[in-house]
């Protein structure tokens, strides 16, 4: 009987991965022309996918089916060589068959002895990225699901130090009742920094901001700003702001920091421009981080990897641990390092295999390929700006965001603005390419990103045609 229920379900098994196989072919094989983004409305997704709870199960190759027909207008190209919008890699062959791979073995990557693969692996992959981007050797580290979450391991282990600082364990017993503990930035602090500071009780309106012309800190403002903080401080600093890819001086954070009477930590948010460091015709825009305290970053940026991933490094392994101290009678005496150490998560998904695979495909070399085609990609399509009738280059171009809007005579500020918002929807819609809005010095503006492993000049020509006629240039 258990022969015949085994036999059922590995045909089963083997039928819905045949028809995963063939949908993500061709999906895949689909993306060079497919159209990046059909925009469907909420109501059409809707009408599209809800529906009550099955009462009675159905073959999984058919559900497979069944799910994509019925969704298949709401899938973006965001993999493809033309979606520019955010900052989105996409996915190479051997981040995806070792995605796959992490699947269909299914370890939780939290413990060591709930997976000795999953954690050894992890650790030979914050070994090579460290190695890749040249930082020291010594630090501590994890993966985690992005740069939002890395920010947060990297600020948790910040707020332990500063309650050492003031005298007390902040993991353990909170921040109420203590002495404030204040956190310094730019004007240009991204989201996902004030997301982990609201999450950690900072408060995201309780940051005291610098200002930022053109996208980096103004080291002196910020310095005035410092010595009006008496106790230990936090530093954030950005290394690829968002709108513009401009990066703070990071060594001169370095030396504030140093100089500060009552101790200071310095975290860089780094989700992309770290991969600046890959190059050495590029890595003087991260010089500095290898003094910081904490450093985080996306893989499913620029490592071209499956959502999510990302990763975070501490320089004080020991404040880490203490950080995320826990115990529990079924969870000790692990052989080897437990993952869930040094993050929030126990159980986790073992995102360190898609990396491990990429890593090991592309090498230090082709990742070095990678970036410095990427910001080629963005210097050709930011010179065009700059030398077409009717655009505007809001900002240099240093990495691998270009920030830009449509201008035309005779327009007032609201109406440019309204025009671009205008832009930004249509090439969304176009499907040609994919770029999305933002506010740059208080107007309204469109980014296109360059992160894709896969996107040729071709794609840059056909992301131009879609800016010129959209915007009625041509």
């Amino acid at each position: 009987m258990n022969q015949a229920i085994d036999s059922t379900t590995i045909a089963m098994t083997e039928r819905a991965l045949a028809r995963a196989h063939a949908l993500t072919s061709a999906f895949l094989a689909s993306l060079p022309e497919r159209p990046v983004s059909h925009v469907p409305s909420p109501e059409e997704m809707a009408a599209a996918l809800d529906e009550a709870l099955p009462e009675t199960g159905s073959d999984p190759a058919g559900v497979l089916d069944d799910w994509f027909t019925r969704a298949e207008r709401g899938i973006t190209a965001s993999p493809g060589p033309r979606f520019f919008g955010f900052v989105t890699g996409g996915v190479t062959p051997a981040a995806l068959a070792g995605d796959w791979l992490a699947s269909a073995i299914d370890q939780n990557a939290g413990l060591w002895a709930s997976s000795p693969a999953a954690a050894q692996t992890e650790l030979v992959v914050l070994r090579w990225l460290k190695e890749l981007f040249g930082l020291p050797t010594a630090w501590s580290g994890a993966l985690t699901s992005g740069a939002t979450m890395a920010n947060l391991v990297g600020l948790i282990a910040a707020r332990q130090w500063a309650g050492r600082r003031l005298g007390f364990d902040a993991s353990a017993d909170g921040l109420a009742g203590h002495p404030a503990i204040l956190v310094a930035s730019s004007t240009e602090i991204h989201l996902s920094a004030l997301k982990c500071l609201g999450t950690l009780g900072f408060g995201r309106n309780q940051v005291r901001k610098a200002p930022a012309p053109g996208g980096s800190v103004d080291v002196a403002a910020l310095a005035r700003l410092l010595r009006e903080i008496p106790g230990p401080v936090i530093i954030v600093g950005n290394a690829g702001e968002v709108n513009s890819g401009h990066f703070d001086d990071l060594a001169s954070l370095a030396d504030l920091r140093d100089s500060h009477p009552g101790g200071a930590w310095l975290h860089v948010d780094a989700a992309f421009g770290l991969f600046a460091s890959v190059s050495p015709r590029l890595a003087h825009l991260n010089r500095g981080i290898e003094r910081a305290d904490s450093v985080a970053s996306d893989a499913h940026k620029w490592l071209n990897v499956p959502y999510d991933s990302g990763f975070a490094f501490v320089r004080d392994g020991t404040i880490l641990r203490e950080a995320f101290a826990a115990g529990g009678a079924y969870v000790l005496g692990s052989a080897g390092w437990d993952p869930y150490t040094h993050v929030p998560e126990m159980s986790r998904r073992f995102r360190g295999l898609a990396a491990w695979c990429t890593l090991k495909a592309f090498g230090r070399e082709g990742y070095r390929t990678i970036v410095e085609r990427c910001t080629d990609n963005a210097a050709t399509f930011a010179r065009w700006i700059e030398v077409t009738p009717g655009l505007e280059l809001m900002n240099p171009a240093p990495l691998n965001i270009v920030c830009f809007r449509v201008v035309r005579k005779g327009l007032d500020d609201a109406a440019t603005d309204a025009l671009n918002r205008m832009v930004v929807g249509a090439i969304q819609a176009d499907g040609r390419a994919f770029v999305t809005g933002t506010i740059w010095n208080g107007r309204a503006a469109i980014r296109a990103a360059f992160d894709n492993w896969q996107t040729t000049p071709d794609d840059v020509g056909r992301l131009q045609a879609a800016v010129e006629h959209i915007s009625g240039l041509e």
